[in-house]
């Protein structure tokens, strides 16, 4: 089968099983998404959305985390590890937000890239869920573990040639929506420490439970 038919037809079966594409992380304005993005590098959506309320009460605004004591952000975001880091960046791109943009997440990969903290796997979410800029590709750890399983890949480990792969395969209209699907099919199903393959819907196509494909 060539890869750009599995590749439709995986889309249709995630299609089926997760109708609702959505991004897991709780947000209400678009500097919050940012946020609680950086907060999910090495972390779950499900500690994340744990957290971000009592942080987002304490810092109400753009502005107040502009200006807020980045040892009282280590404190709200500790239990996200990497905390220090993640604070200092999140109060940084605040004020960046504020000095160099206006006060609003920008919408163009150069742009974002530029605020603190702020990869290709943010920046991408951020132009897909913000903007709805057709053609991102989220390549966290589920979408990069599980296509390499899928055969939608090589294999690779690295987010950025993940993301040419799958560039490569499937149309710019569905690659926003499939990252969102297949991290809820990560999390579901193929989970990495015991996938449920005897219930995967996507095992017709799966080069890891049909290794003679």
């Amino acid at each position: 089968m060539e890869k750009k038919e599995k590749a439709l037809r995986i889309i249709e079966a995630l299609k089926e099983d997760y109708p609702d594409a959505l991004c897991a992380l709780h947000s209400r304005k678009d500097y919050e998404l940012m946020i609680a993005v950086r907060l999910s590098a090495q972390c779950t959506d499900e500690r994340v959305n744990q957290i971000t309320p009592a942080l987002f009460a304490r810092f109400p605004s753009l502005e107040s985390f502009a200006a807020a004591d980045v040892a009282e952000v280590e404190e709200l975001v500790r239990s996200c590890g990497f905390y220090k880091h993640k604070a200092r960046d999140i109060v940084l791109a605040c004020q960046m937000l504020l000095t160099d943009y206006g006060g609003k997440v920008p919408d163009s990969m150069e742009a974002l890239l530029k605020l603190p903290g702020v990869g290709r796997k943010t920046a991408n979410l951020l132009l897909g869920d913000l903007y709805s800029v057709p053609g991102s590709v989220v390549c966290d750890t589920h979408c990069i573990r599980i296509c390499g399983k899928l055969g939608l890949t090589d294999g690779t480990k690295d987010p950025a040639h993940c993301e040419d792969l799958l560039r490569a395969v499937m149309t710019t209209d569905e690659r926003p929506d499939f990252c969102h699907r297949i991290v809820l099919h990560g999390r579901a199903v193929c989970t990495a420490r015991k996938p449920a393959c005897e219930r995967c819907s996507l095992a017709p196509f799966c080069d890891y439970f049909n290794p003679v494909l």
